[in-house]
């Protein structure tokens, strides 16, 4: 297969951005998706990091660290330098620095040190500079995608869940890219590697740039007609641009949001309101980098948050309490409550994204103070799940519970439907799909718990009950006489069947 190679170029203050569009020159091939390459990088007139310095980078090679260990805040007093030097640099991930150190990068005192254990004290001088990354290649790979949709211009994927989108460190095999590759037929794919610890860090929408747009969140990156992203543990819907017009098509349909995304959760807890709107920030937890969080900034007066209708809606400065840059990142989505499951310990919600954020569903959940069942990340752990529903169920279903709950593997986040503008004929496409079989055997088994009420009793307790009341009735003498013959009550009902069985008695 012959292609073409066409390089655009976008400049910012800060940033410089190069997209290599590699496509087929014949672009009615159904066999072909095209290729972004994009490559950013911070400007090289501050190659020392700073004491202090907050900025988020989006490229660390070159980034040299020269500090004098000044306290070891460590129980056991001891504090290991892959981890000091991942303090000290924000952003970068631990595995990047462990490299670098590995690569004889790293000097303590003035002697190199290649061991990413070595332990530092109070005094010691450090001077570290960060590796380069090594480049990732996409090898085409025989796994079966469940496709939705397809044509000569758009893919359309049923993602599984725990399937990553695109390669990255840790993840270069086994991904949707692969799959792709070699559904389309295409070759092995080199790209450059992403300073990222993350399995993934999707859910978002993934921004192709031309001459003249913003670069200032660019990140290295390269992935095939990949118009936007799930994260690794969510199933369900993900479009495929498989030519060039297509994917600037549906990327301003993105950047536009008029892309049509409806996901269904399940959720530790009921949201309150059990409908709304949802407008905060999503920036990256300073303390957490494989974790976003709400970025909420002084409350808009006379905006309330529990009412029915109500969006949840708060002004944000550039700069957080935690000095953490949010970087524009306003994130919205509507919610609403399709079921309550096992008495309020658990939901059935439907989200609907204006916005697409990374990890922007699972944050906002977080933030209601409803994370999703099964995201250990953001709250919704096991011992969560156990907590909120072991109290609303009967005993008899205990067992069944802890099993299912230890076999929660990832949120319970499914995209079930996509919407979107066909790029060559402008028809509004629409597509849905059930949730696999782990999220709705989940579901079934809520459902089931939820038609359970708990007395409080088991089948001992109960049948020793239902004895004293025997025992109540022989000795008084009560029989169904005494109760009035129009009354249906629940009490009145049972007291008759107990007047049964004692004047059997009497009568054997």
């Amino acid at each position: 297969m012959i292609f073409s190679l066409n390089s655009i170029s976008c400049f910012s203050a800060s940033h410089t951005s190069q997209s290599l569009l590699l496509f087929p020159r014949n672009p009615k091939s159904s066999s072909s998706v095209f290729r972004i390459l994009r490559v950013c990088s911070y400007s090289t007139d501050e190659p020392h990091v700073s004491v202090g310095d907050r900025r988020t980078r989006t490229n660390y090679a070159g980034v040299r660290l020269e500090e004098t260990v000044v306290d070891v805040n460590s129980k056991s007093g001891k504090l290991r330098l892959d981890s000091w030097i991942s303090s000290r640099i924000i952003g970068i991930s631990r595995a990047r620095v462990q490299s670098s150190i590995r690569s004889g990068l790293v000097s303590v005192n003035g002697r190199i040190v290649d061991k990413v254990s070595h332990v530092i004290r109070a005094g010691d001088k450090v001077n570290c500079t960060i590796s380069e990354l090594q480049p990732l290649r996409a090898e085409p790979e025989d796994i079966p995608l469940d496709i939705a949709y397809e044509d000569e211009h758009v893919l359309v994927v049923n993602k599984p869940a725990n399937m990553v989108v695109h390669p990255a460190p840790g993840n270069a095999s086994g991904t949707l890219v692969n799959g792709i590759l070699h559904h389309c037929s295409l070759p092995t794919v080199a790209l450059p590697n992403r300073d990222s610890e993350e399995d993934d860090i999707s859910d978002d929408e993934f921004n192709s740039f031309s001459v003249g747009q913003n670069c200032s969140t660019c990140e290295t990156s390269i992935r095939p007609g990949i118009v936007h992203r799930l994260d690794k543990g969510t199933s369900g819907l993900l479009v495929v641009a498989k030519d060039e017009h297509s994917h600037a098509h549906l990327s301003e349909q993105f950047k536009l949001h008029t892309i049509h995304r409806v996901y269904f959760s399940i959720t530790s807890g009921v949201p309150t309101p059990l409908s709304g709107r949802v407008e905060i920030p999503i920036g990256r937890d300073p303390n957490n980098r494989i974790r976003m969080i709400a970025v909420p900034g002084p409350r808009n007066s006379g905006q309330a948050r529990h009412a029915a209708s109500s969006t949840v809606s708060w002004q944000y400065s550039l700069i957080n309490e935690h000095g953490h840059h949010p970087s524009d990142e306003v994130a919205v989505v509507l919610y609403k409550v399709i079921e309550i499951l096992v008495g309020g310990g658990s939901a059935l919600v439907e989200w609907r994204l204006e916005t697409g954020r990374t990890h922007q569903i699972r944050a906002h959940a977080k933030y209601l103070g409803v994370p999703l069942l099964g995201d250990e990340v953001y709250g919704g752990t096991k011992n969560m799940a156990l907590s909120l529903l072991r109290p609303r169920i009967p005993s008899t279903y205990h067992g069944q519970l802890a099993q299912l709950v230890s076999g929660l593997d990832r949120p319970c986040l499914h995209a079930v439907a996509l919407g979107f503008n066909h790029p060559k004929t402008g028809k509004n496409i629409q597509f849905s799909c059930q949730p696999p079989a782990d999220f709705s055997e989940i579901l079934s088994w809520l459902r089931k718990f939820s038609a359970e009420k708990d007395t409080g009793l088991d089948k001992s307790h109960t049948y020793a009950l239902y004895m004293a009341f025997c025992f109540i009735i022989r000795d008084t003498g009560l029989d169904k006489s005494h109760l009035g013959s129009n009354d249906a009550s629940p009490p009145v009902a049972v007291t008759r069947v107990l007047c049964d069985h004692v004047d059997e008695e009497r009568h054997m």
